[in-house]
């Protein structure tokens, strides 16, 4: 089958900056704190105009400036978020829409923080079976919008940001040489959002409870978060005959900056070989893959031929891992 290449690369994150002295005035924390426990020192947070399809949009026009594609050239759209516009239409049909792609398909992927390596598998597909030529992978959330700011232990990781790819049929060796993805519901409790769905509807008496609000436990997550790296990490290598000496740049979901220290560790990568932006980005879920891949090849940390990891794990639980050629 036909490889599928990476054509372009964009990200955008929202001018407002929340720092973690702002967060002291807000909840009971402190800069120290956060950052022991976390390496987050600030957060992009959307303003009140923004949503998950304007992060998306700029993103999406980024990457496809870059790999010189016209808005009618796409044929498929797969946006990863947990934080879409609405319930429908899909944030991928607005993007559709506002970008102008008018041949394309399009659909919304709901695998919370892993919705990046879910949506680059997936268009990956599209292009490796031929059945089509220009795909538009988009990660986007507006998790602020989702944050209890009255809980120290969630409103300190999550963030705004959006990042996307142009994947177009490969020449030569470069391209997505294979992806895994992987999931299981006992963890669904660890990390939840357990208001507004069929489950239970909004109501006065789910809005009373701050039920509309992320919830998660913290401890056990990562526990289960380093696993899901490793095992994802070391499954997608051995199966491509692979170690982890062989991997040029590592780019993890970033969630937490001791996750990603102890699953290195466990790998045996060392940390010059990782990209690490949680400390300025905070936790921006499905974005969070793109938006650190695009800085790492934007500051050249990512050469030609360079052998490229990328993993996440989120919510659900979700998890999984793509190894790319550049």
């Amino acid at each position: 089958m036909t490889r599928a290449h990476i054509a372009g690369i964009g990200a955008y994150a929202p001018k407002r900056i929340l720092t973690n002295s702002d967060l002291e005035k807000m909840v009971e924390t402190s800069d120290e704190w956060i950052f022991q426990r976390t390496g987050i020192r600030e957060r992009h947070i959307a303003d009140e105009t923004e949503a998950a399809s304007d992060l998306g949009l700029k993103a999406a026009q980024q990457a496809l400036d870059r790999a010189g594609v016209e808005p009618e050239e796409v044929d498929f759209i797969v946006v990863g978020t947990t934080t879409g516009d609405m319930a429908f239409p899909t944030t991928a049909n607005l993007l559709q829409h506002h970008l102008g792609c008018r041949a394309a398909g399009s659909v919304d992927v709901y695998a919370a923080c892993s919705g990046s390596i879910y949506s680059l598998s997936i268009g990956a597909q599209y292009i490796e079976t031929g059945k089509y030529r220009t795909v538009l992978c988009v990660g986007a959330e507006c998790l602020s919008r989702i944050t209890d700011f009255t809980d120290r232990g969630t409103c300190i990781l999550l963030a705004d940001a959006a990042g996307a790819v142009v994947l177009r049929p490969a020449s030569g060796d470069s391209g997505i040489i294979d992806a895994d993805l992987y999931s299981d519901g006992r963890y669904g409790d660890l990390l939840i959002q357990p208001a507004g769905g069929s489950r239970h509807p909004a109501s006065a008496e789910t809005i009373e409870r701050r039920m509309h609000f992320a919830k998660m436990k913290g401890n056990e997550v990562f526990k289960v978060a380093v696993r899901m790296f490793e095992d994802c990490a070391r499954r997608i290598l051995e199966r491509n005959g692979l170690k982890p000496e062989d991997i040029d740049v590592f780019v993890p979901h970033q969630a937490n900056l001791r996750i990603i220290e102890a699953a290195v560790k466990r790998l045996g990568l060392p940390l010059d070989r990782v990209v690490i932006n949680v400390d300025r980005y905070g936790n921006t879920g499905a974005a969070s893959v793109y938006v650190a891949l695009e800085e790492a090849w934007a500051g050249g940390k990512i050469k030609p031929g360079a052998l490229v990891l990328l993993a996440a794990f989120g919510g659900g639980f979700t998890w999984g891992a793509a190894l790319v050629r550049w």
